[in-house]
């Protein structure tokens, strides 16, 4: 019996230029037989309705795709653009960076780790760092949050989430481990690769 999920919605950050790769745009590397946008989008295929924040060229059909104004304003800004582009928001908004093409197999603990007590959960490595862009947070939350801050063009994540109530859940399977490099791209299809042969 399949599990039951509560209705989210979800924005894949796809605005990354690749540029430690030496890739003219890093939401379409391919790992594990699959570009890293098409990964992220397989992981919130669940979402009531899916935005995608990068520029035009990366866009899939069917989901709309938008940029932040100005461009290059950093994962807050980028995070504010892909909310506005959704009517009607859910509760939950599941925020994924493109770059993480595992992040699939932590979305189900994620969200049920964000009960109405909280403001949300984010995956948090084994040494303790926390993958803001890995997460589930409510949407309410996060207005609220963007409307208290001066400018949201080249602000820190962890700016944006000062003050909330998140809960820390552990990545014992490295879900959050990302496309940086290419010997993280050589790694991370292995592992890919393994996981569905």
């Amino acid at each position: 019996m399949p599990e039951s999920r509560p209705a989210f919605d979800a924005v894949v950050l796809a605005g990354g230029r690749g540029s430690r790769l030496g890739a003219p745009s890093k939401p379409e590397v391919v790992v594990g037989g699959r570009a890293l946008l098409d990964h992220a989008l397989a992981a919130v295929a669940g979402a009531r309705q899916v935005v995608v924040v990068g520029p035009s060229s990366v866009g899939r059909p069917g989901i709309p795709t938008v940029l932040e104004d100005p461009p290059d304003g950093g994962p807050v800004a980028g995070l504010a653009a892909g909310l506005a582009a959704i009517s009607s928001p859910s509760e939950l908004v599941v925020v994924l960076a493109c770059d993480v093409p595992r992040a699939g197999s932590a979305l189900s603990a994620l969200l049920a780790a964000t009960t109405p007590e909280v403001d949300g959960a984010r995956l948090v490595s084994l040494d303790g760092h926390p993958q803001h862009l890995v997460a589930v947070y409510r949407a309410s939350v996060l207005a609220a949050a963007f409307a208290r801050m001066a400018t949201v063009h080249g602000a820190s994540m962890r700016a944006l989430l000062t003050g909330l109530t998140l809960v820390d859940v552990p990545d014992t399977d490295d879900a959050a481990a990302d496309a940086d490099t290419w010997s993280d791209v050589e790694r991370l299809d292995a592992l890919l690769r393994g996981s569905t042969s």
